[in-house]
């Protein structure tokens, strides 16, 4: 990981939230739970993508909505985790996002708010500011939306980055996806249950992934990347598909893994390295990411270790 990309990256975050985890011992119902443990962090698929780049090394700019007191706090808690912050501020209240995580039984528990209304005009000059910042770069965009923003707009970008002479990567679900991938971005990152949906049948076998994966690379995305949990990832690129496990750990929290894996993805293709690379790079982030508790990230000491236990098979689909 010793060179730094050289193009602009940036992400985007429409609907971010402070996340607040409590780690318990056990819930009961209808009785008070004690948190052992308490964390508040700026929370967002974009804005964790944008705190692992910076842990990998490179400079990016997070673009994302903020709204009221709830909007101050999370700035004040993003600012030193991020290189540069573009905010769109709007009337209203920023999310909170709750995490319980029961040790007695290994559980996660996720509550997610909804988020303030983001009008047409907002919407306009933050992805303005944000498509012409792109120029040659890589857009991430990632995450739900708030009230009174459309489905097709993850596609409506994408399609504007590609325009500008950019690169736009998508992760999201449900229309957000499908209208994303009529756009053709140069990258998509869904999970098993996402892709699924997305062709309408189950896709028991890894053959069954990779075939459907390859279907959607040849319909003009560059890459499709399948997050598989425990059994790694799939990557489909224009040459061949490859599948790398995940390396056995400790799991302490599957919170940030998926936006973990994004960030490697990303990191290694705004470098041009291989695809096999890139893949490598990603299990590795995510990986690195579930050994920490709440929302915390991987550390460059975790990818350096677990990089060395990634295996990647070339599937020839």
């Amino acid at each position: 990981m010793a060179n730094t990309p050289t193009c602009p990256l940036l992400t985007l975050t429409l609907n971010p939230a402070v996340d607040m985890t409590y780690e318990v011992a056990q819930l009961v119902r209808d009785q008070k739970s004690h948190a052992n443990a308490v964390r508040h962090d700026a929370g967002g698929n974009g804005v964790n993508i944008g705190r692992a780049l910076r842990i990998l090394g490179a400079e990016a700019t997070n673009a994302c909505v903020l709204a009221g007191d709830i909007g101050e706090l999370f700035e004040r808690l993003a600012r030193p985790q991020l290189d540069h912050l573009d905010i769109e501020w709007v009337e209203g209240e920023s999310r909170v996002n709750v995490t319980v995580l029961e040790r007695a039984s290994g559980a996660q528990y996720q509550i997610n708010a909804v988020g303030p209304v983001l009008h047409d005009d907002q919407l306009n000059a933050l992805a303005t500011r944000f498509v012409s910042a792109i120029g040659g770069g890589i857009g991430v965009l990632t995450g739900s939306v708030p009230p009174g923003v459309g489905p097709d707009i993850y596609g409506e970008l994408a399609s504007r980055i590609r325009g500008a002479g950019g690169r736009a990567v998508v992760d999201t679900f449900g229309a957000l996806l499908q209208y994303a991938i009529h756009a053709a971005p140069f990258l998509i990152k869904p999970n098993r249950y996402e892709l699924e949906q997305f062709c309408g049948r189950a896709l028991p076998a890894l053959s069954d992934v990779a075939t459907q994966a390859r279907i959607l690379q040849r319909g003009g995305i560059e890459y499709v990347c399948v997050s598989l949990g425990a059994e790694g990832a799939l990557l489909c690129g224009p040459d061949n598909c490859w599948h790398a496990r995940a390396p056995r750990v400790v799991i302490n929290s599957s919170v940030g893994a998926g936006d973990s894996m994004v960030a490697g993805l990303v990191y290694a293709l705004a470098q041009e390295r291989t695809p096999l690379e890139a893949l490598r790079l990603g299990i590795a982030c995510g990986t690195g990411t579930t050994q920490h508790p709440g929302t915390g990230l991987f550390t460059r000491d975790d990818v350096d270790r677990l990089l060395e236990g990634i295996d990647v098979t070339t599937l020839d689909i």
